[in-house]
């Protein structure tokens, strides 16, 4: 358990805590240098007013991915008007921590003391009987809670203490985001105070390697820093620091182009240690996620197709798991789609059909859509024909009937011409029979 009275920190209203990490020292003294939320920081916004205003704020579940500012919000919060902060982790406290705090904090605001603010980070961790037992104080306002989860509350928070609390949802931070902290903490008089200087494609491999965690990048800052002593940052001090060597991987250049290509072609090729390798390399560089998501769907559709019609369906999959999940698990469910589709029959059949019938349309071959085709259901179509000698195919025993289905000049063309691989050698018999129906009108 960790508790201070935020009238006894430091002028910046966080704890003053001689010789503390990098990632402490550089914690936001106030929510304008908080970055990535700009979400929840317009005027007027219901976090604005829980760190501005002195009267009791409302209890708060803060809810996002490590290191995109849940902590630094709760102290934030905690400093108002002087208030009294505890911080305890689900991890390591049990039921007896919590209501120990409690009846501090109730004697505390007996006493007249300062409201207590209690921060519990890894929420989820709790069980219900834990998280039952905040349930009387957050109602009473004994304490005002502020609990951080990165699992989705909805799931991992009891209903009556989620309805009794404010939910605020923080976003991934982005490469821009975790760049302007490396900056600031290079130059800040907090941080490294200009001690040492970071080399562009320094910070560019700090940025991949910490994704969207700020403590993560602010640490390999420092851990590279205090290798370096003074001077210059390189990208071979990082590497050092971090035993990661960097990906030559632009997303906006060369490699990228190349990497993505080569990703696809070896899924088309069915290598699938070659298609792993590569999805590697873009998930070490830190390509989104979602991105190499849309390759896969793409691969599995134009690639595979209907020699193996369960690649796409795990594909799709995939890419809303990713969507749900984020990384660093979601590299687990990309390599299983990758898995699939590199190691399923192949088929580009579907992706030929549908441009020969493009290239038709677009070539003039539309025809006029058969009378017996044609919408019979508005007033006046019986007497144009419309639906006239149209065969119901349920009609007939073979779930087929014999009928022209295709425009005037089009009669006989065939688009689709499935493989034998796969699930398409089961399609091959059968649409062989299937036309030969067709073509008994």
């Amino acid at each position: 358990m960790d508790l201070f009275d935020a009238a006894a920190t430091s002028d910046d209203g966080l704890p003053d805590l001689p010789g503390a990490p990098l990632a402490v020292r550089m914690r936001p003294a106030t929510l304008d240098e908080l970055v990535g939320q700009g979400h929840l920081l317009h005027s007027g916004s219901p976090l604005r007013r829980l760190v501005t205003e002195s009267a009791a704020p409302s209890s708060v579940i803060l809810w996002g991915p490590p290191g995109t500012g849940k902590t630094t919000i709760a102290y934030l919060v905690a400093r108002t008007a002087g208030r009294s902060f505890v911080e305890l982790s689900a991890v390591s406290a049990g039921v007896k921590d919590v209501r120990a705090v409690i009846d501090s904090a109730r004697h505390w605001l007996v006493a007249g003391g300062a409201q207590t603010v209690l921060f519990i980070d890894e929420v989820h961790r709790f069980s219900k009987a834990q998280q039952d037992t905040l349930l009387p104080a957050v109602e009473n306002r004994v304490v005002t809670l502020i609990a951080a989860t990165t699992e989705n509350p909805h799931f991992s928070v009891i209903s009556p203490l989620l309805s009794r609390s404010l939910l605020l949802t923080l976003r991934p931070l982005g490469p821009d985001d975790i760049a302007t902290l490396l900056d600031r903490a290079v130059t800040d008089p907090r941080g490294l105070d200009g001690a040492v200087s970071l080399a562009a494609d320094a910070r560019d491999h700090i940025v991949r390697v910490a994704g969207s965690d700020a403590r993560k990048a602010l640490t390999i800052l420092e851990a590279a820093a205090d290798a370096v002593g003074e001077g210059e940052v390189t990208l071979e001090g990082v590497e050092a620091a971090v035993d990661v060597a960097a990906v030559r991987y632009d997303r906006g250049g060369d490699q990228h182009y190349d990497v993505i290509s080569a990703f696809i072609k070896s899924m088309r090729g069915s290598d699938v240690d070659a298609a792993l390798h590569y999805l590697a390399r873009m998930v070490v560089a830190g390509e989104d996620p979602r991105f190499i998501a849309r390759r896969i769907m793409i691969a599995a559709a134009e690639d595979v197709g209907m020699a193996d019609p369960t690649a796409l369906t795990t594909a799709v999959a995939a890419a809303q798991a990713v969507a749900l999940i984020g990384m660093p698990e979601a590299r687990i469910i990309l390599a299983e789609a990758v898995i699939h589709v590199a190691t399923a029959p192949k088929s580009n059949a579907g992706y030929l059909a549908i441009d020969a019938a493009i290239a038709d349309v677009r070539a003039g071959r539309a025809g006029t859509v058969p009378a017996h085709l044609r919408d019979a259901h508005y007033r006046g179509a019986e007497s144009l024909g419309h639906g006239a000698g149209y065969r119901y195919a349920h009609d007939d025993p073979r779930g087929v009937t014999p009928q022209r289905h295709l425009p005037g000049g089009l009669e006989g063309s065939v688009y689709y011409r499935p493989t034998g691989h796969g699930n398409e050698r089961q399609i091959t018999a059968r649409l062989e029979r299937i036309r030969q129906i067709l073509a008994e009108d």
